[in-house]
């Protein structure tokens, strides 16, 4: 696998602004664009700020990773495309797409079974009676929980749960998910498995896709792009491109390369600022 990298643009140019003009990579549409965001907690003396004019686009159907040290804003970023967050300046654009945004913790209600967990998320969409339940089944299936709709989370295993939690995402005909640090309590083996399972429903769904982690080389194994952000205030400081070449496995040589300079580059940029 090659590895190409991009120095950030300019401020107030989204990176790779020149490939991007009218769309996304590969001239497909834009699901998701932000122009110069800043975003501030507080005022005053005692305001910190999380994000410094980020600008980044998404394309349709992209699977975008955004990695770097903690308290860099990965989070807040996810939470203002979200719309859970408003930007202290600047601009979050989805495009008029449906977004729906997945946490680490599967956040399940315990006295309610998986199907009605997801069943809640389709009621809330408007989503007739008559056809939750089959709506439901659907989804569990996609998900590989046939079978498992009646039991309730703490029956289930935590690859399990964030099924759940993952089939309730996609009850919203969500465009662009948002995932932050979804897999990051699991073990190994389950991380492996789910990064499989969302790689399949990602080329079914045509989704795309904006995924927050510390792990460099779930990066490298999932993403069409990796982002990463400076530590705090955020900033894009650089941008990779990462070609399919075939079936990528967490263990290959490929994506061990490419963690290797991610976690170089990202060791730098934490001993810039002396964390």
């Amino acid at each position: 696998m090659s590895l190409i990298n991009r120095q950030a643009a300019p401020p107030g140019t989204a990176p790779g602004a020149s490939a991007l003009s009218g769309g996304g990579p590969g001239g497909r549409p834009e699901a998701v664009r932000l122009t110069q965001v800043s975003k501030f907690y507080g005022s005053g003396s005692r305001a910190v700020q999380a994000l410094d004019k980020v600008s980044l686009t998404v394309a349709d159907g992209e699977f975008v990773c955004l990695i770097g040290a903690s308290g860099c804003g990965k989070s807040t970023l996810l939470n203002l495309v979200a719309g859970l967050d408003s930007a202290t300046s600047g601009q979050v654009s989805t495009a008029g797409r449906r977004v729906s945004l997945m946490f680490q913790e599967p956040a399940l209600f315990p006295w309610l079974t998986a199907a009605r967990n997801v069943e809640l998320a389709l009621q809330a969409k408007g989503v007739p009676r008559a056809s939750r339940q089959a709506r439901t089944a659907e989804l569990l299936e996609t998900v590989r929980l046939t079978g498992f709709g009646d039991k309730r989370p703490h029956e289930l295993s935590g690859g399990m749960r964030q099924r759940v939690a993952m089939a309730r995402a996609l009850a919203q005909d969500a465009d662009v998910l948002l995932m932050d640090e979804p897999f990051g309590a699991l073990d190994a083996m389950t991380r492996d498995l789910l990064h499989d399972e969302l790689e399949r429903i990602c080329a079914e769904r045509t989704l795309t896709v904006l995924f927050v982690t510390h792990n460099v080389r779930e990066a490298a194994r999932l993403g069409d792009r990796v982002i990463l952000l400076s530590s705090r205030p955020g900033r894009v400081i650089e941008e990779y491109s990462l070609p399919r070449y075939g079936e990528r496995r967490i263990d290959s040589p490929e994506v061990s390369e490419v963690a290797a300079r991610l976690t170089d580059r990202l060791r730098e940029e934490m001993g810039r600022h002396g964390h």
